[in-house]
């Protein structure tokens, strides 16, 4: 099996051995005009260190490109992205005379997700609010960026495993939003122990209690690894088990697998729907996990420090590993 990874003029190519490996390049390379670069080292600015058969994924240059523009080559580091604090307002501080660099950084800071999520609760809040930016806004993300400042060196760890079992964990913070009250949900997928897929999003409609917004939440996960599920599939790695989705919030688990309709969730139906679909056939299984272990809380609102330095932990993204006498 040979699976090609195509953006533009750059390809990712990897095989289940060497032999086939050469083959399928030498054939690649009378069609088209290549050139055989080696092992991977670098793709679309995200840089890959092997590391006793592990892939650390960072994107450090990037990092100190962007702290270049913002001029805080020279910052205080920050221990976290976002304060314990409220959600950000529409109306918070003086309007910017001039938007254009947040809206740069804010750009710029959204493709370092890619490879830092322990960030993308803080970059979900200063995107808000693009359209107009204000001062207040601006020191939220320049406080990202001193969080940066001293964790440039970090990235996202990637181990090999011959399992395919997933598991997600899903929250969502209930009318978090100031203005609107709508709430901030979260998740983050695990191939084995691989951080796999994660989302820091505003949900767009208004929940009428913290079940109906947890519930909405379990669907969007529902949603991301049904898609996943699909494409492991596709590459001819079929999950066999069920997928588990941990939960927080006890009357979202009831409601994934209680098919008694209730006069208060009559407005969620096709969300309730989709999900016991998925329980019914079992592709996924909602389980009830304590909130001292809901990882996705890390995607849904600022943490304390001894807390979020826990969960990143446990979110697979750690410093880089000093390379070694006879290693890579």
């Amino acid at each position: 099996m040979a699976y090609l990874l195509l953006y533009v003029d750059d390809i990712v190519l990897t095989a289940s051995n060497d032999r086939l490996l050469h083959h399928f390049i030498t054939a690649m390379s009378r069609e088209f005009s290549m050139t055989d670069l080696g092992r991977l080292h670098h793709f679309l600015g995200i840089e890959v260190t092997h590391n006793s058969g592990s892939l650390f994924l960072s994107q450090r240059a990037y990092i100190q490109d962007i702290l270049s523009r913002a001029k805080m080559d020279n910052c205080k580091p920050c221990y976290t992205p976002a304060d314990t604090h409220s959600k950000l307002s529409a109306s918070d501080g003086a309007p910017l005379a001039d938007g254009t660099l947040y809206r740069s950084l804010a750009g710029a800071l959204q493709y370092l997700t890619f490879t830092r999520p322990d960030i993308s609760y803080g970059v979900q809040q200063v995107c808000l609010f693009m359209h107009a930016p204000r001062e207040a806004y601006f020191a939220y993300l320049k406080r990202i960026l001193r969080y940066l400042k001293g964790t440039a060196d970090h990235g996202l760890d990637l181990t090999p495993s011959k399992s395919t079992n997933l598991t997600a964990y899903s929250d969502a913070d209930w009318g978090g939003c100031p203005d609107t009250r709508c709430s901030t949900s979260g998740y983050c997928v695990f191939l084995w122990d691989n951080l796999v897929s994660w989302s820091s999003k505003r949900q767009p409609t208004i929940s009428r209690s913290s079940a109906e917004t947890e519930y909405r939440g379990v669907a969007s996960t529902t949603a991301e690894l049904s898609w996943i599920r699909n494409l492991l599939l596709e590459l001819h790695l079929p999950v066999t088990q069920a997928s588990i989705i941990y939960c927080d919030n006890i009357s979202a688990m009831y409601l994934s697998q209680n098919p008694v309709q209730h006069q208060r969730t009559k407005h969620v139906e096709i969300d309730i729907h989709f999900v016991r679909e998925k329980v019914r056939l079992g592709a996924v299984r909602v389980q009830h996990v304590p909130t001292e272990y809901q990882y996705a809380d890390i995607f849904t609102k600022g943490l304390p420090r001894l807390l979020f330095e826990r969960f990143k932990s446990t979110l697979c993204i750690r410093p880089a590993i000093a390379s070694t006498a006879g290693g890579y």
